[in-house]
């Protein structure tokens, strides 16, 4: 489906469903609000539902987007380029630190190369284009590159539906992804690059600082406009965080929760709400993570995170862990007893 058709196809969460999950979680036989975000979780699953209890987000799919960043050439990660095609090799794999969390929470991943410089003979390809440009030097790509990324992100959704995923979570690998996320959560904020820009893949101190000047120099050659989120995505954007914008909404028209990972996974949740503000009521932030865009793209999008265990990795990871805790808010709703039950 075409982005126009699918952000025309997103409608706002039930919000009878939501009254009627809170009611439910009060009438429960335990004293109101004693199982905390767990039933905040509960009422927001029901309200993606438009039902009271919702369904198991059964089966959950984490997909892995992989691209390469043309913005590595300012040196702004200590790691080769080539490294990213390796590690979406070890997602497909199953060896990769998102294939073993995702398995022992008994949740789906898919692998695909969007963008990576080189094709991976191993990972399924649907590629963009082979790596984007240096956005310190002109846009990272055109226009109808991001928006075809987009809308490739919108396919996969549309696929996993079909193949019977409820519940849907961003993933990616690519060396220099922190960087261009960090520049869109900076660009769709209002933030300054000093409070986006963190370690990424285990980068010094002075790296960083390096990045942040990049980051500042990308932002002040495009000057981005938050209102055009497909010009943001093309200006200093990476192929994956655009197709997982596509992921993000594409999930919001078929009712799909979506849970946010990592600091890429928050860019495209930041880009999806810019394209349409009515699928902010479908995200559901994994988890806080290590760097500082995570904070302040949550906090624009008035998201808490489900877990915080300083995890950095990216990947997904975060997701794997947090859908365990989605079947927990919605077997409290449907397997515990209410009050009424117990005292007749």
């Amino acid at each position: 489906m075409s982005l126009s058709d699918t952000v025309r196809g997103i409608v706002a969460v039930d919000e009878i469903a939501r009254a009627q999950a809170v009611e439910h979680q009060l009438a429960l036989a335990k004293p109101p609000h004693a199982l905390g975000r767990l039933e905040d979780l509960g009422v927001q699953l029901a309200a993606i539902a438009g039902q009271c209890p919702p369904p198991m987000p059964d089966p959950a799919r984490i997909v892995v987007v992989a691209g390469d960043h043309g913005v590595v050439d300012q040196e702004v990660t200590r790691w080769p380029p080539a490294l990213s095609g390796v590690l979406a090799g070890t997602v497909v794999d199953g060896v990769a630190g998102v294939s073993v969390l995702a398995r022992s929470a008994g949740v789906q991943v898919v692998a695909l190369d969007a963008g990576l410089a080189a094709p991976v003979p191993s990972v399924p390809e649907a590629v963009i284009r082979r790596g984007t440009a240096d956005f310190t030097q002109g846009p990272a790509m055109t226009r109808d590159e991001a928006t075809a990324a987009v809308e490739l992100g919108i396919a996969q959704a549309e696929l996993a539906y079909d193949e019977g995923v409820r519940c849907l979570a961003t993933g990616e690998v690519g060396i220099g992804n922190t960087t261009a996320a960090a520049a869109l959560i900076a660009a769709f904020t209002g933030a300054e690059a000093a409070a986006v820009a963190g370690r990424g893949a285990d980068s010094p101190p002075e790296m960083v600082a390096h990045k942040v000047d990049v980051i500042a120099r990308a932002l002040a050659l495009h000057a981005p406009d938050p209102a055009d989120p497909i010009g943001v995505l093309a200006a200093v954007g990476g192929v994956e965080q655009a197709v997982l914008t596509g992921l993000v909404l594409g999930a919001a028209r078929l009712r799909l929760p979506v849970l946010l990972d990592g600091v890429t996974g928050v860019a495209a949740g930041l880009a999806a709400v810019a394209l349409c503000p009515a699928a902010s009521g479908y995200l559901i932030a994994a988890h806080a993570g290590a760097e500082p865009g995570i904070g302040v793209g949550l906090s624009a999008l008035e998201l808490t995170p489900v877990i915080d265990l300083g995890l950095a990795l990216g990947e997904g990871t975060g997701a794997a862990l947090a859908v365990p805790i989605l079947r927990a808010s919605v077997a409290v709703m449907t397997k515990m007893a209410t009050l009424a039950s117990l005292l007749g």
